[in-house]
Protein backbone atom coordinates (compact mmCIF):
# COMPACT_ATOMS: atom_id res chain seq x y z
CA UNK A 1 0.00 0.00 0.00
CA UNK A 2 1.89 2.95 -1.34
CA UNK A 3 1.03 6.52 -1.23
CA UNK A 4 0.09 6.70 -4.53
CA UNK A 5 -2.04 3.38 -4.71
CA UNK A 6 -6.21 3.45 -4.51
CA UNK A 7 -5.95 1.59 -1.18
CA UNK A 8 -4.08 4.10 0.40
CA UNK A 9 -6.68 6.32 -0.87
CA UNK A 10 -9.41 4.86 1.32
CA UNK A 11 -7.01 4.39 4.02
CA UNK A 12 -6.15 7.88 4.66
CA UNK A 13 -9.86 9.35 5.10
CA UNK A 14 -10.24 6.27 7.58
CA UNK A 15 -7.42 7.16 9.60
CA UNK A 16 -8.10 11.00 9.19
CA UNK A 17 -11.86 10.19 10.63
CA UNK A 18 -11.18 8.00 13.56
CA UNK A 19 -8.44 10.38 14.54
CA UNK A 20 -10.46 13.60 14.68
CA UNK A 21 -13.17 11.12 16.95
CA UNK A 22 -10.90 9.87 19.43
CA UNK A 23 -9.98 11.71 22.39
CA UNK A 24 -6.70 13.73 21.69
CA UNK A 25 -4.84 12.00 24.53
CA UNK A 26 -5.27 8.46 22.97
CA UNK A 27 -4.71 9.44 19.26
CA UNK A 28 -0.85 8.37 19.23
CA UNK A 29 -1.90 5.09 20.03
CA UNK A 30 -4.62 5.35 17.18
CA UNK A 31 -1.49 6.18 14.85
CA UNK A 32 1.05 4.12 15.91
CA UNK A 33 -1.47 1.17 15.35
CA UNK A 34 -2.00 2.29 11.84
CA UNK A 35 1.67 3.20 10.79
CA UNK A 36 2.40 -0.14 11.80
CA UNK A 37 -0.22 -1.90 9.81
CA UNK A 38 1.04 0.88 6.57
CA UNK A 39 4.82 -0.28 7.22
CA UNK A 40 4.12 -4.09 7.75
CA UNK A 41 1.80 -3.62 3.90
CA UNK A 42 4.89 -2.57 2.66
CA UNK A 43 7.53 -4.85 4.01
CA UNK A 44 7.01 -7.46 6.40
CA UNK A 45 10.33 -8.63 6.87
CA UNK A 46 11.31 -4.96 7.70
CA UNK A 47 8.83 -5.51 10.62
CA UNK A 48 11.66 -6.93 13.01
CA UNK A 49 14.43 -4.30 11.91
CA UNK A 50 11.73 -1.44 13.03
CA UNK A 51 11.33 -3.20 16.12
CA UNK A 52 14.64 -3.30 16.63
CA UNK A 53 15.18 -0.27 15.90
CA UNK A 54 12.69 1.63 18.33
CA UNK A 55 13.76 -0.59 21.14
CA UNK A 56 17.24 -0.14 21.13
CA UNK A 57 17.14 3.71 20.73
CA UNK A 58 14.40 4.42 23.38
CA UNK A 59 16.53 2.46 25.59
CA UNK A 60 19.21 4.07 25.18
CA UNK A 61 17.38 7.34 25.18
CA UNK A 62 16.81 6.84 28.77
CA UNK A 63 20.17 5.28 30.04
CA UNK A 64 21.85 8.78 28.47
CA UNK A 65 19.17 11.01 30.28
CA UNK A 66 19.91 9.63 33.71
CA UNK A 67 24.06 8.83 33.27
CA UNK A 68 26.96 10.91 32.74
CA UNK A 69 30.25 10.78 31.15
CA UNK A 70 31.49 7.93 29.32
CA UNK A 71 28.93 5.70 30.25
CA UNK A 72 26.54 7.86 28.42
CA UNK A 73 29.46 8.09 25.36
CA UNK A 74 29.72 4.47 25.28
CA UNK A 75 25.69 3.93 25.60
CA UNK A 76 25.47 5.95 22.14
CA UNK A 77 28.24 4.68 20.15
CA UNK A 78 26.59 1.47 20.63
CA UNK A 79 23.29 2.70 19.70
CA UNK A 80 24.70 4.06 16.62
CA UNK A 81 26.96 1.00 15.53
CA UNK A 82 23.79 -1.41 16.50
CA UNK A 83 21.80 0.26 14.15
CA UNK A 84 24.08 1.26 11.70
CA UNK A 85 25.36 -2.22 11.49
CA UNK A 86 21.37 -3.59 10.66
CA UNK A 87 21.40 -0.90 8.24
CA UNK A 88 24.76 -1.88 6.60
CA UNK A 89 23.30 -5.62 6.52
CA UNK A 90 20.06 -4.56 5.34
CA UNK A 91 21.23 -2.76 2.29
CA UNK A 92 24.22 -4.16 1.23
CA UNK A 93 24.57 -7.62 2.17
CA UNK A 94 21.93 -9.30 0.13
CA UNK A 95 20.78 -10.86 3.02
CA UNK A 96 16.95 -11.84 2.69
CA UNK A 97 16.27 -11.83 6.23
CA UNK A 98 16.32 -7.93 6.72
CA UNK A 99 13.41 -5.63 5.05
CA UNK A 100 14.38 -2.75 3.02
CA UNK A 101 11.90 -0.47 2.66
CA UNK A 102 12.43 3.17 4.33
CA UNK A 103 15.41 1.39 6.72
CA UNK A 104 17.72 4.20 6.12
CA UNK A 105 14.69 7.06 6.62
CA UNK A 106 13.34 5.56 10.77
CA UNK A 107 17.00 4.87 11.48
CA UNK A 108 18.56 8.44 10.72
CA UNK A 109 15.51 9.82 12.62
CA UNK A 110 16.25 7.05 15.33
CA UNK A 111 20.20 8.18 15.73
CA UNK A 112 19.40 11.63 15.34
CA UNK A 113 17.20 11.15 18.81
CA UNK A 114 19.81 9.80 20.78
CA UNK A 115 22.25 12.10 19.94
CA UNK A 116 20.04 15.07 20.40
CA UNK A 117 19.51 13.41 24.04
CA UNK A 118 22.84 13.09 23.97
CA UNK A 119 23.97 16.73 23.55
CA UNK A 120 20.47 17.46 25.90
CA UNK A 121 18.79 19.25 22.87
CA UNK A 122 15.89 16.92 23.24
CA UNK A 123 14.73 14.79 26.46
CA UNK A 124 14.47 11.30 26.59
CA UNK A 125 10.71 10.26 25.72
CA UNK A 126 9.56 7.83 28.22
CA UNK A 127 6.25 7.06 26.55
CA UNK A 128 7.72 4.35 24.32
CA UNK A 129 4.33 4.30 22.09
CA UNK A 130 4.87 7.82 21.69
CA UNK A 131 8.48 7.07 20.80
CA UNK A 132 7.35 4.55 18.53
CA UNK A 133 5.01 6.63 16.83
CA UNK A 134 8.27 9.18 15.78
CA UNK A 135 9.79 6.41 14.13
CA UNK A 136 7.51 4.89 12.66
CA UNK A 137 4.88 7.65 11.45
CA UNK A 138 3.41 6.73 8.04
CA UNK A 139 3.42 9.25 6.04
CA UNK A 140 7.37 9.92 5.97
CA UNK A 141 8.77 6.38 7.64
CA UNK A 142 9.45 5.17 4.03
CA UNK A 143 10.92 7.97 2.21
CA UNK A 144 11.01 11.21 4.99
CA UNK A 145 11.10 13.60 5.74
CA UNK A 146 14.05 13.18 7.66
CA UNK A 147 11.84 14.33 11.19
CA UNK A 148 14.02 15.33 14.57
CA UNK A 149 12.00 14.22 17.22
CA UNK A 150 11.99 17.90 18.82
CA UNK A 151 9.77 19.04 16.45
CA UNK A 152 7.50 15.82 15.99
CA UNK A 153 7.40 14.33 20.08
CA UNK A 154 5.60 17.45 21.12
CA UNK A 155 3.33 17.56 18.36
CA UNK A 156 1.86 14.08 19.43
CA UNK A 157 1.81 15.02 23.00
CA UNK A 158 -0.61 17.97 21.88
CA UNK A 159 -2.29 16.89 18.91
CA UNK A 160 -4.51 19.78 16.83
CA UNK A 161 -8.30 19.37 16.52
CA UNK A 162 -9.55 19.68 13.28
CA UNK A 163 -9.13 22.45 10.89
CA UNK A 164 -10.80 23.30 7.85
CA UNK A 165 -8.10 25.46 6.17
CA UNK A 166 -5.06 23.00 7.23
CA UNK A 167 -6.95 19.87 6.03
CA UNK A 168 -7.54 21.83 2.72
CA UNK A 169 -4.09 23.00 2.37
CA UNK A 170 -2.85 19.61 3.33
CA UNK A 171 -4.88 17.82 -0.24
CA UNK A 172 -3.67 20.13 -2.09
CA UNK A 173 -0.32 19.81 -1.15
CA UNK A 174 -0.95 16.40 -2.11
CA UNK A 175 -2.54 16.57 -5.17
CA UNK A 176 0.51 18.85 -6.42
CA UNK A 177 2.33 15.97 -5.19
CA UNK A 178 0.24 13.30 -7.42
CA UNK A 179 0.81 15.45 -10.61
CA UNK A 180 4.25 15.50 -9.98
CA UNK A 181 4.48 12.00 -9.37
CA UNK A 182 2.03 10.25 -11.99
CA UNK A 183 1.89 12.87 -14.73
CA UNK A 184 5.80 14.26 -14.90
CA UNK A 185 8.29 11.46 -12.70
CA UNK A 186 5.86 8.22 -14.50
CA UNK A 187 6.12 10.04 -17.97
CA UNK A 188 9.97 10.72 -17.52
CA UNK A 189 10.37 7.68 -16.06
CA UNK A 190 9.60 5.57 -19.70
CA UNK A 191 11.81 7.89 -21.84
CA UNK A 192 14.70 7.40 -19.64
CA UNK A 193 14.18 3.58 -18.93
CA UNK A 194 14.83 3.47 -22.81
CA UNK A 195 17.95 5.43 -22.63
CA UNK A 196 19.72 4.15 -19.75
CA UNK A 197 18.75 0.67 -21.19
CA UNK A 198 21.02 0.66 -23.75
CA UNK A 199 23.42 4.27 -23.15
CA UNK A 200 25.72 3.13 -26.00
CA UNK A 201 22.99 3.03 -28.41
CA UNK A 202 22.32 6.70 -28.02
CA UNK A 203 24.76 9.70 -28.32
CA UNK A 204 24.83 13.72 -28.21
CA UNK A 205 20.71 15.03 -28.22
CA UNK A 206 19.65 11.84 -27.11
CA UNK A 207 21.76 10.90 -23.96
CA UNK A 208 21.20 14.92 -23.13
CA UNK A 209 17.48 14.63 -23.39
CA UNK A 210 17.74 11.35 -21.65
CA UNK A 211 20.06 12.59 -18.63
CA UNK A 212 17.79 16.19 -18.60
CA UNK A 213 14.55 13.86 -18.28
CA UNK A 214 15.80 11.81 -15.49
CA UNK A 215 17.13 15.42 -13.40
CA UNK A 216 13.39 15.86 -13.74
CA UNK A 217 12.22 12.63 -13.25
CA UNK A 218 14.14 12.07 -10.15
CA UNK A 219 13.05 15.55 -9.04
CA UNK A 220 9.29 14.63 -9.21
CA UNK A 221 9.03 11.25 -8.18
CA UNK A 222 10.97 12.30 -4.57
CA UNK A 223 9.51 15.97 -4.10
CA UNK A 224 6.38 14.19 -5.16
CA UNK A 225 6.62 11.34 -2.53
CA UNK A 226 7.19 14.15 -0.27
CA UNK A 227 4.23 16.71 -1.36
CA UNK A 228 2.28 13.82 -0.44
CA UNK A 229 3.67 13.03 2.66
CA UNK A 230 3.97 16.40 4.28
CA UNK A 231 0.33 17.17 2.97
CA UNK A 232 -0.99 13.76 4.26
CA UNK A 233 0.36 14.74 7.51
CA UNK A 234 -1.14 17.89 7.68
CA UNK A 235 -4.59 16.07 6.57
CA UNK A 236 -4.00 14.41 10.23
CA UNK A 237 -3.04 17.22 12.29
CA UNK A 238 0.35 17.51 11.87
CA UNK A 239 3.60 19.64 10.40
CA UNK A 240 6.63 17.54 8.66
CA UNK A 241 9.64 19.99 7.63
CA UNK A 242 10.00 21.29 4.26
CA UNK A 243 12.03 18.91 2.33
CA UNK A 244 11.98 20.72 -1.08
CA UNK A 245 12.52 24.25 -1.97
CA UNK A 246 12.72 24.97 -5.84
CA UNK A 247 16.09 23.46 -5.87
CA UNK A 248 17.04 23.38 -9.85
CA UNK A 249 16.83 27.37 -9.90
CA UNK A 250 19.81 27.23 -7.13
CA UNK A 251 22.57 29.53 -8.71
CA UNK A 252 25.36 27.16 -7.19
CA UNK A 253 25.95 23.80 -5.75
CA UNK A 254 26.06 24.78 -2.01
CA UNK A 255 22.98 26.05 -2.47
CA UNK A 256 21.43 23.24 -4.35
CA UNK A 257 21.98 21.32 -1.10
CA UNK A 258 20.34 23.44 0.83
CA UNK A 259 16.96 23.02 -1.50
CA UNK A 260 17.11 19.34 -2.35
CA UNK A 261 16.28 16.85 0.45
CA UNK A 262 16.75 19.02 2.70
CA UNK A 263 16.39 16.77 6.04
CA UNK A 264 19.13 14.68 4.53
CA UNK A 265 21.34 17.30 3.80
CA UNK A 266 20.43 18.97 7.48
CA UNK A 267 21.27 15.50 8.71
CA UNK A 268 24.44 14.75 7.74
CA UNK A 269 25.16 18.58 8.27
CA UNK A 270 24.63 18.06 11.92
CA UNK A 271 25.73 14.19 12.69
CA UNK A 272 28.66 14.49 10.19
CA UNK A 273 29.93 17.46 8.82
CA UNK A 274 29.64 19.15 12.44
CA UNK A 275 31.10 16.45 14.80
CA UNK A 276 34.12 16.38 11.90
CA UNK A 277 35.19 19.58 12.73
CA UNK A 278 33.17 21.32 10.00
CA UNK A 279 34.98 24.90 8.81
CA UNK A 280 36.14 25.55 12.49
CA UNK A 281 39.92 23.65 11.64
CA UNK A 282 41.32 25.41 9.12
CA UNK A 283 40.53 25.72 5.63
CA UNK A 284 42.06 22.40 4.56
CA UNK A 285 40.09 20.17 7.09
CA UNK A 286 37.05 22.28 6.12
CA UNK A 287 37.43 20.71 2.23
CA UNK A 288 38.23 17.26 3.21
CA UNK A 289 35.19 17.07 5.68
CA UNK A 290 32.90 18.22 2.64
CA UNK A 291 34.45 15.54 0.65
CA UNK A 292 34.11 13.05 3.21
CA UNK A 293 30.40 13.91 3.74
CA UNK A 294 29.48 13.64 0.17
CA UNK A 295 31.15 10.56 -0.51
CA UNK A 296 29.30 8.70 2.84
CA UNK A 297 25.98 10.44 1.04
CA UNK A 298 26.99 8.52 -2.31
CA UNK A 299 27.70 5.44 0.11
CA UNK A 300 24.07 5.59 1.61
CA UNK A 301 22.19 5.54 -1.47
CA UNK A 302 24.18 3.01 -2.97
CA UNK A 303 27.74 0.75 -3.05
CA UNK A 304 28.73 0.81 -6.61
CA UNK A 305 31.38 2.68 -7.35
CA UNK A 306 28.62 5.07 -9.28
CA UNK A 307 27.03 6.12 -6.08
CA UNK A 308 30.54 7.21 -4.38
CA UNK A 309 31.08 8.94 -8.17
CA UNK A 310 28.11 11.25 -7.47
CA UNK A 311 28.75 11.55 -4.45
CA UNK A 312 32.38 12.75 -4.84
CA UNK A 313 30.97 15.15 -7.77
CA UNK A 314 29.01 17.07 -5.59
CA UNK A 315 31.98 17.28 -2.98
CA UNK A 316 34.43 18.26 -5.44
CA UNK A 317 31.53 20.68 -7.03
CA UNK A 318 31.51 22.73 -4.00
CA UNK A 319 35.50 22.36 -2.54
CA UNK A 320 36.52 24.13 -6.03
CA UNK A 321 33.52 26.32 -6.00
CA UNK A 322 35.58 27.57 -2.30
CA UNK A 323 38.90 27.33 -4.62
CA UNK A 324 37.69 29.51 -7.32
CA UNK A 325 35.75 32.12 -5.49
CA UNK A 326 38.16 34.78 -4.95
CA UNK A 327 38.96 34.34 -8.96
CA UNK A 328 35.38 34.50 -9.96
CA UNK A 329 34.80 38.08 -7.31
CA UNK A 330 38.31 39.09 -9.40
CA UNK A 331 37.04 38.54 -12.47
CA UNK A 332 33.54 40.69 -11.74
CA UNK A 333 35.54 43.08 -9.77
CA UNK A 334 37.48 44.08 -13.21
CA UNK A 335 34.89 43.41 -15.49
CA UNK A 336 32.20 45.25 -13.27
CA UNK A 337 29.56 42.57 -13.35
CA UNK A 338 26.37 42.97 -11.68
CA UNK A 339 25.57 39.76 -9.67
CA UNK A 340 22.51 40.55 -8.83
CA UNK A 341 21.14 40.79 -12.75
CA UNK A 342 18.65 38.78 -14.28
CA UNK A 343 21.58 37.28 -17.28
CA UNK A 344 23.82 36.73 -14.47
CA UNK A 345 21.61 34.57 -11.98
CA UNK A 346 20.27 33.07 -15.04
CA UNK A 347 23.77 31.57 -16.25
CA UNK A 348 24.13 30.77 -12.98
CA UNK A 349 21.24 28.47 -12.88
CA UNK A 350 22.31 27.05 -15.92
CA UNK A 351 25.31 26.03 -14.76
CA UNK A 352 24.13 24.59 -11.88
CA UNK A 353 21.45 22.77 -13.44
CA UNK A 354 24.25 21.14 -16.10
CA UNK A 355 26.66 20.10 -13.11
CA UNK A 356 23.88 18.68 -11.51
CA UNK A 357 22.53 17.07 -14.22
CA UNK A 358 25.97 15.62 -14.95
CA UNK A 359 26.37 13.71 -11.52
CA UNK A 360 22.40 11.81 -12.16
CA UNK A 361 24.21 10.29 -14.95
CA UNK A 362 26.29 8.49 -12.23
CA UNK A 363 23.22 7.87 -10.08
CA UNK A 364 21.11 6.88 -12.33
CA UNK A 365 23.66 4.67 -14.25
CA UNK A 366 25.25 1.83 -11.87
CA UNK A 367 27.48 1.11 -15.15
CA UNK A 368 30.18 3.33 -14.05
CA UNK A 369 31.82 2.58 -17.99
CA UNK A 370 28.10 3.69 -19.10
CA UNK A 371 27.91 6.58 -17.55
CA UNK A 372 31.44 7.31 -18.57
CA UNK A 373 30.07 7.06 -22.28
CA UNK A 374 26.99 9.38 -21.47
CA UNK A 375 29.03 11.87 -20.35
CA UNK A 376 31.66 11.98 -23.03
CA UNK A 377 29.09 11.95 -25.45
CA UNK A 378 26.58 14.21 -24.30
CA UNK A 379 27.05 17.51 -26.09
CA UNK A 380 27.36 15.45 -29.61
CA UNK A 381 25.30 17.33 -31.79
CA UNK A 382 22.45 15.14 -33.56
CA UNK A 383 19.23 17.35 -33.79
CA UNK A 384 17.44 14.75 -36.53
CA UNK A 385 16.57 12.73 -32.65
CA UNK A 386 13.92 15.10 -32.42
CA UNK A 387 13.10 17.06 -35.78
CA UNK A 388 13.50 13.35 -37.62
CA UNK A 389 10.62 11.93 -34.82
CA UNK A 390 12.88 8.92 -33.14
CA UNK A 391 12.21 10.75 -29.87
CA UNK A 392 8.95 9.32 -30.64
CA UNK A 393 9.92 5.90 -30.54
CA UNK A 394 10.95 5.88 -27.07
CA UNK A 395 7.51 4.69 -25.30
CA UNK A 396 5.96 8.15 -25.91
CA UNK A 397 4.01 9.14 -28.94
CA UNK A 398 3.87 12.44 -29.67
CA UNK A 399 0.98 14.32 -27.10
CA UNK A 400 2.19 12.48 -24.36
CA UNK A 401 5.67 14.56 -25.53
CA UNK A 402 4.49 17.66 -25.35
CA UNK A 403 1.55 17.32 -22.55
CA UNK A 404 4.96 16.07 -20.55
CA UNK A 405 6.57 19.29 -21.61
CA UNK A 406 3.72 21.63 -20.72
CA UNK A 407 3.71 20.34 -17.19
CA UNK A 408 7.55 20.40 -16.56
CA UNK A 409 6.93 24.36 -17.53
CA UNK A 410 4.61 24.75 -15.36
CA UNK A 411 6.51 23.13 -12.72
CA UNK A 412 8.77 25.36 -13.28
CA UNK A 413 6.77 28.37 -13.24
CA UNK A 414 6.11 27.08 -10.01
CA UNK A 415 8.72 26.69 -8.66
CA UNK A 416 9.70 30.39 -9.47
CA UNK A 417 6.51 31.40 -7.65
CA UNK A 418 7.51 29.56 -4.93
CA UNK A 419 11.09 31.36 -5.14
CA UNK A 420 9.47 34.86 -5.08
CA UNK A 421 7.64 33.27 -1.67
CA UNK A 422 4.33 33.40 -4.02
CA UNK A 423 2.33 30.64 -2.40
CA UNK A 424 0.21 29.25 -5.05
CA UNK A 425 -2.10 27.26 -2.39
CA UNK A 426 -3.13 30.33 -0.78
CA UNK A 427 -3.90 32.20 -4.05
CA UNK A 428 -6.24 29.61 -5.39
CA UNK A 429 -7.65 29.60 -1.94
CA UNK A 430 -8.21 33.21 -2.24
CA UNK A 431 -10.01 32.81 -5.15
CA UNK A 432 -14.35 32.75 -5.91
CA UNK A 433 -15.77 29.92 -4.62
CA UNK A 434 -16.99 29.01 -8.80
CA UNK A 435 -13.45 29.53 -9.91
CA UNK A 436 -11.81 28.01 -6.67
CA UNK A 437 -13.87 24.83 -6.73
CA UNK A 438 -13.46 24.59 -10.79
CA UNK A 439 -9.54 24.61 -9.90
CA UNK A 440 -9.38 21.66 -7.97
CA UNK A 441 -11.53 19.83 -10.06
CA UNK A 442 -9.58 20.45 -13.02
CA UNK A 443 -6.67 19.19 -11.30
CA UNK A 444 -8.46 16.10 -9.83
CA UNK A 445 -9.47 15.47 -13.71
CA UNK A 446 -6.47 16.07 -14.77
CA UNK A 447 -4.23 14.08 -12.53
CA UNK A 448 -6.77 11.14 -12.90
CA UNK A 449 -6.86 10.98 -16.59
CA UNK A 450 -2.99 12.06 -17.48
CA UNK A 451 -1.60 10.04 -14.61
CA UNK A 452 0.33 7.01 -15.67
CA UNK A 453 -1.92 4.35 -14.33
CA UNK A 454 -3.16 1.44 -15.83
CA UNK A 455 -2.23 -2.69 -16.12
CA UNK A 456 1.71 -3.33 -15.61
CA UNK A 457 1.69 -0.21 -13.24
CA UNK A 458 4.15 -0.42 -10.63
CA UNK A 459 2.53 1.36 -7.57
CA UNK A 460 5.29 1.01 -5.30
CA UNK A 461 7.60 2.43 -7.87
CA UNK A 462 8.90 5.55 -5.90
CA UNK A 463 12.99 5.72 -6.56
CA UNK A 464 13.89 6.94 -2.91
CA UNK A 465 11.43 3.77 -1.25
CA UNK A 466 14.95 1.41 -2.26
CA UNK A 467 17.18 3.91 -0.66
Amino acid sequence: MQLISLQFLIFLPIVALLNYIIPARFRYIWLFLTSACFYASLDVKGIPVLLFTIITTYVSGLIMEKKEGNIRKAVLFIAVILNLSVLGMSKYSGISLFGAIGISFFMFMAISYCGDVYKGKTAAEKNIVRYALFVSFFPNVTSGPIERAGHMIPQFKEPKDFDYERMRDGLLQMLWGYFMKLIIADRCAILVASIYANPEEFAGTATLVGSILYTFEIYCDFAGYSNIAIGCAKVLGYDLIKNFDSPYLSESIAEFWRRWHISLSTWFRDYVYIPLGGNRKGTVRKYINVLIVFLLSGIWHGAGLSFAMWGLLHGMYQVLGFVFKPIRDKFCSIFNVDRKSFSHRLLRIVITFMLVNIAWIFFRVTDFKAAIYMVSHLFIPDPGFITEGRLYNLGLDRPNVLLLAASIDLLIAADIANLAGISIREKIAGQGIWLRWFIYIAAVVLVVTCGIWGPGYDETGFIYVQF
